[in-house]
């Protein structure tokens, strides 16, 4: 059995308490006590250590734990240094060094709604009346553990996100989660004919906006391949694949477990594709060499820009078209023989949540789940 361990923001929290319960008491705390709101539950975190750095300030350090998952930030350390204030709110929360900037938020930091809301509420009972305080929260090692991630292409820059929607990690890359995910499709099969897949919580936020019925939904993470052959056996007759197009585009490539860890062959998709497309060498080139498949997505939308082109939806419905095909010859692959094989269509969104293409089956997929 897989040991699901706890997200980012409840070890910022608990170092935050740790640091506030120093300043209040002059004593270190060894273990913290986090109410993490979602789930209703307590979670007991170990403190490393806690510092007092002057009257008013103090300094806690936590590290994550986010159990038997692939998860880069496994053992990271997260720093919280409290401050007292005599104005303002009661707590102000702010990000240190290692939490990354929203580029399309002014630059604000990375603590999201889930994290905001733990850190105010377990912070808010340990103070009295009146009492103010000034949290930041450091990651050390934010800013180098960033650039394996896909954070920049959602616009975050310069270090980690302190992001999800609840205090608990669920290990959504061993095969304890597939079977999760399978018995969610499984329940959604006995009702619909029509399903729409999902990698991760971008897709399901932008299908559910889109007006796509929420019971239709199904997130596979990094499952994709097993999830496919799946919805075949169960009768699943359609499957639109919603993702952002970083993750999505490696169907193209064969690669049905999209998990970073085990494959990549992002720039060689796109790269192919634009030579198959026509491009010149160079811009080829060039999106060979992208750091992300965001920044070669943009590279190609300066070209159509420049030259009044249309590049992007060339490269990107072939890419789509693709998808569509391999994803159909990997269920056939697994099917017996003969057996008519759930149809498939594919929507990429870029980092903004737009749209960049449809397939010719997903564009009729949409209008019948719309």
């Amino acid at each position: 059995m897989s040991r699901s361990g706890y997200t980012l923001p409840v070890f910022a929290c608990a170092a935050a308490v740790a640091a506030l319960h120093w300043l209040r008491d002059r004593q270190p705390l060894s273990i913290a006590s986090i109410d993490l709101i979602e789930p209703a539950q307590i979670a007991e975190i170990p403190i490393e250590q806690v510092a007092g750095l002057s009257e008013n300030t103090a300094l806690a350090i936590a590290r994550s734990d986010p159990g038997d998952n692939l998860d880069l930030t496994i053992n990271t350390p997260i720093w919280a240094l409290v401050e007292w204030r005599e104005e303002g709110e009661a707590v102000i929360i702010k990000g240190g060094e290692g939490i990354g900037k929203q580029l399309n938020a002014d630059d604000k930091p990375a603590i999201y709604a889930y994290a905001q809301r733990l850190l105010q509420e377990n912070l808010q009972r340990i103070l009295a009346p009146g009492e103010k305080i000034t949290v930041t929260i450091i990651l050390p090692e934010g800013r180098s553990l960033a650039v394996r991630t896909s954070n920049s292409a959602f616009g975050v820059v310069e270090g980690l996100s302190l992001l999800g929607t609840t205090g608990i990690s669920q290990p959504l890359s061993t095969p304890d989660q597939l079977a999760v995910f399978r018995a969610e499709l499984q329940n959604k099969a006995s009702r619909f004919e029509s399903l729409v897949f999902c990698i991760g919580e971008n897709g399901l936020d932008l299908a559910r906006k889109l007006g796509i019925n929420p019971e239709q939904l199904v997130k596979t993470a990094n499952w994709l391949g097993p999830m496919l052959v799946e919805a075949d056996v169960l009768g699943i007759k359609e499957i639109l694949l919603f993702g952002y197009h970083g993750k999505l585009m490696k169907l193209a490539g064969g690669i049905f477990h999209t998990h970073h860890y085990l494959a990549d062959g992002r720039r060689e998709i796109l790269a192919a594709h634009c030579a198959i497309a026509g491009l010149k060498s160079p811009d080829i080139q060039a999106v060979f060499n992208s750091a992300t498949a965001e920044a070669a997505l943009t590279h190609l939308k300066s070209i159509d820009t420049e030259t009044g082109s249309d590049w992007v939806n060339q490269v990107y419905s072939a890419i789509a078209e693709t998808i569509d095909v391999r994803s159909q010859e990997y269920i056939q692959s697994h099917s017996e023989s003969g057996k008519k094989v759930t149809v498939c269509g594919s929507i990429l969104f870029d980092r903004d949540r737009k749209i960049i293409v449809k397939s010719k089956t997903a564009a009729l997929l949409m209008g019948k789940l719309c």
